[in-house]
């Protein structure tokens, strides 16, 4: 267990994600940016020892991407896994992040996966794959950019089990400062009352709120020996906005929290 990616609970996660494994339901995920999704589904996979495909979704993401294509390659034509496909037969865990980005015609391959039938047809192939036992579907995404066009079908959404996710508690966010990046107790606590000041603005002039991982990011780059008001200037505030004014408005908050 040493060597699993670094992971601090919050509630029954490890149980739930490990319950739906050993009885092959998929899990959705919901949570803000950063808040650990990732980290979570990467920490269990090692921990029930199972390979791991993950796919980033985004706009133009086909079924094709996920199931496979043929390719042409020195004068003849051969089929491709995608990364699905290759979790299927494997019997790994396959994690599609964001998955509400991805078009529409990838529901139509996660649905025989996600009942009972716990099958994968690949049409240009002719095969259909029944997913070994060991095989996981694991989607995510931040209802914080759900719409009425990118939202989830409830259709969809009720082939899963779920869990909600959030930033966690302020000891357990200092506790995951610490243990990743090695930084002393004060300055993780320092670091995250930064944040709870930010995500306080969130409602008001941020889209979104400053992350554990960004946190992360500051905290590595004050141990390497960067100065922490630039540190979090370049890990936490200008990743969170575009905009001057709110920028100058981040800025006067880290400098009252690290000194001038």
């Amino acid at each position: 267990m040493s060597n699993l990616p670094f992971y601090q609970p919050h509630g029954n996660e490890v149980a739930l994600f490990e319950h739906a494994w050993k009885n092959g339901l998929p899990l959705l995920i919901k949570g803000p940016t950063g808040c650990g999704k990732t980290r979570f589904v990467a920490h269990m996979a090692a921990r029930l020892g199972r390979p791991l495909y993950t796919v980033a979704c985004h706009d133009d993401l086909t079924a094709a991407d996920l199931v496979g294509r043929h390719l042409i390659g020195d004068g003849v034509t051969y089929w491709s896994d995608g990364p699905l496909t290759r979790a299927v037969r494997e019997g790994g865990i396959c994690y599609l992040d964001e998955v509400v980005e991805a078009r529409k015609d990838t529901t139509v391959v996660l649905h025989p996966l996600s009942d009972d039938r716990r099958i994968l047809p690949i049409e240009r192939t002719g095969e259909v794959l029944q997913a070994p036992p060991e095989f996981m579907l694991v989607v995510s995404y931040n209802p914080g950019y759900q719409n009425f066009l990118k939202g989830m079908k409830p259709s969809t959404r009720q082939r899963f089990v779920s869990a909600s996710f959030d930033f966690p508690s302020s000891d357990r966010e200092e506790s995951i400062l610490a243990g990743e990046t090695g930084i002393d107790p004060l300055l993780a606590r320092r670091l995250v009352n930064l944040a709870q000041s930010f995500r306080a603005l969130k409602e008001h002039d941020l889209e979104e709120a400053a992350s554990t991982r960004l946190l992360v990011y500051a905290a590595t780059l004050i141990r390497s020996g960067l100065d922490p008001v630039e540190a979090c200037r370049a890990a936490v505030v200008e990743p969170l906005s575009d905009d001057p004014e709110t920028v100058a408005a981040l800025m006067e908050v880290v400098h009252a929290t690290f000194g001038r």
